[in-house]
């Protein structure tokens, strides 16, 4: 049974999501979970949401014209949305309601396992006295501790990127951009590692047969874009296995887009940090982490607290597009890999007469 803090924060989010929009179609797959004929489920078509509250642990969609939507999640329940609708294969969805947004999304609200409808209005339903408010204040240290977001945490999200997170494509939009963070953090730990073989004094050995200094590190940075673009596409593949397996149906292509929307900005990071290591070796392994880590929290914290465009836009996670739910950003992509060539040409360049640095 679902306690009330995360019923509140259901409602809230669900309410953020679905206000102003058009009931396009009402489907009851197990007819069972209905405890009223009247007025019948039909009733609700072409009607408008106007805000999804709570009446005790009973979530309770209301509508215009005095109707409303009451759902009991009961034990084992889910209310979920989703950006396509049902397919044939569905075999947990009690209650499938289409919507329309007012932005022209089009949204379905799955009730999975148990509900209940009734339609009353807003003078029958009551108050709850635990309600609103009152909720938010008593529960507030284990609302911040529940998986699921508040509507202010979603409103909070919404500054990093116009998606919202209560739709699958959102918040698989959100998920990558960690991804893009875990792989720019990879690329530094290969750049780590070619400062290592130097530091060991292992990189005059093998420059000592047949190898030239450009060749080394040229290979470095290849086997690092190279194994950077396997675990974006990996990244792609996987989530996309993972949200089939959970019911969700999302576009293999768009995740794989999404996989390899992680790679300009890692290999930007990976330019960047090859010219440290070529210009100031020891101080390279700070330099790469620092620059990734300092764009991130900046990119993350800095839309938070509402800062200048212009201060967002120096971190390159800023121009990195929320993909599926946003389209890739293609000039800038194109722009941080054309920064990343030059780094790495400049790196080239400036390791094949620079000493050899040991610890």
């Amino acid at each position: 049974m679902p306690e009330l803090p995360e019923v509140e924060a259901t409602a809230r989010l669900l309410s953020a999501a679905l206000a102003g929009s058009r009931i396009e179609s009402v489907l009851a797959p197990g007819i069972n979970v209905l405890r009223t004929v009247d007025p019948p489920l039909d009733v609700l078509v072409g009607r408008t949401i106007e805000g999804v509250t709570r009446r005790g642990k009973v979530l309770v969609v209301e509508v215009s014209g005095g109707l409303a939507l009451a759902m009991h999640m009961m034990s084992a329940g889910r209310v979920q949305l989703y950006d396509r609708a049902a397919g044939p294969r569905d075999r947990t969805s009690r209650l499938l309601v289409r919507v329309l947004t007012p932005a022209g999304e089009s949204l379905e609200l799955r009730l999975r396992e148990f509900g209940k409808r009734q339609a009353a209005d807003g003078t029958r339903l009551g108050r709850s006295p635990a309600s609103g408010r009152k909720v938010a204040e008593v529960y507030k240290a284990l609302l911040a501790a529940e998986p699921h977001a508040t509507a202010e945490r979603q409103r909070e999200l919404r500054k990093l990127g116009n998606v919202s997170v209560t739709t699958p494509s959102g918040y698989l939009a959100f998920t990558f951009l960690f991804f893009v963070l875990a792989i720019s953090l990879f690329c530094c730990a290969q750049l780590g590692a070619a400062r290592h073989e130097e530091a060991d004094e292992r990189l005059e050995t093998l420059l000592a047969l047949p190898v030239g200094r450009g060749a080394w590190l040229g290979g470095r940075l290849a086997l690092a874009a190279g194994a950077a673009v396997v675990l974006g596409l990996a990244a792609g593949v996987f989530a996309w296995a993972g949200a089939r397996s959970q019911g969700v149906s999302v576009s293999l292509p768009r995740l794989l887009e999404a996989g390899a929307n992680a790679l300009p900005a890692a290999l930007l990071f990976l330019g960047i940090g090859a010219l440290a290591f070529a210009l100031l070796p020891r101080a390279a392994t700070g330099i790469a982490y620092g620059l990734v880590s300092a764009a991130f929290v900046w990119q993350l914290f800095g839309a938070l607290l509402g800062a200048p465009a212009w201060l967002l836009d120096l971190s390159p996670f800023q121009h990195v597009g929320l993909v599926p739910a946003q389209p890739f950003k293609a000039v800038a992509a194109v722009v941080m890999i054309g920064i990343a060539a030059a780094c790495a040409a400049a790196a080239l360049a400036v390791f094949r007469v620079r000493d050899l640095k040991a610890a």
